[in-house]
């Protein structure tokens, strides 16, 4: 789905809500945004428990990752992709992982999950949030509760208007 409409904060709320079930698990963050090493250095750290992985080029990251956590059923949210590559190198293909492991992948490009060597189970295409939805959205991050405190209900609406009009213009 497009930017703004709440991949990033779906995809943490599915993975607080499963990630007890699984002894292994990472959340990769704006993945689009980070050196692909530094993601891969992340993935195994989360999962072997190394403090710093000796992975030096994409490579070599992909040979820890495939012999490593094939025998571990493992959570792995690989957060912001937009490019084919990326995801190949962090999730290439399902015999990287155990049996009961899930791969939780958000992109703005759907075709993009048709292009990986990794099968895709399922897709969730993420509608536009209304007004009120984005408004409670906000507010959750804003103030920790899902209403405007007193006093800025006007200026929660506005920044909400803001963002839903500037959102709407990357669309087209």
């Amino acid at each position: 789905g497009m930017g703004g409409i709440g991949k990033t904060t779906a995809a943490k709320a599915i993975y607080n809500q499963i990630h007890h079930e699984f002894q292994f698990k990472s959340f990769l963050d704006n993945v689009s945004e980070k050196d692909l090493v530094v993601s891969q250095k992340k993935l195994v750290s989360d999962i072997l428990k190394q403090t710093k992985p000796e992975i030096t080029s994409v490579d070599e990251g992909i040979s820890p990752i495939k012999n490593h956590l094939q025998r571990r059923s493992v959570l792995v949210i690989v957060d912001n992709v937009d490019r084919v590559e990326r995801l190949n190198a962090i999730a290439g293909n399902r015999d990287w992982f155990g049996p009961g492991s899930r791969i939780i992948i958000t992109t703005r490009d759907e075709r993009l999950l048709k292009q990986v060597n990794m099968k895709v189970d399922k897709t969730y295409p993420l509608k536009e949030m209304n007004e009120e939805e984005a408004l409670k959205l906000f507010s959750w991050h804003a103030f920790g509760k899902s209403w405007p405190n007193e006093g800025y209900l006007e200026l929660s609406k506005e920044v909400v208007s803001y963002c839903g009009s500037f959102t709407d213009t990357t669309h087209s």
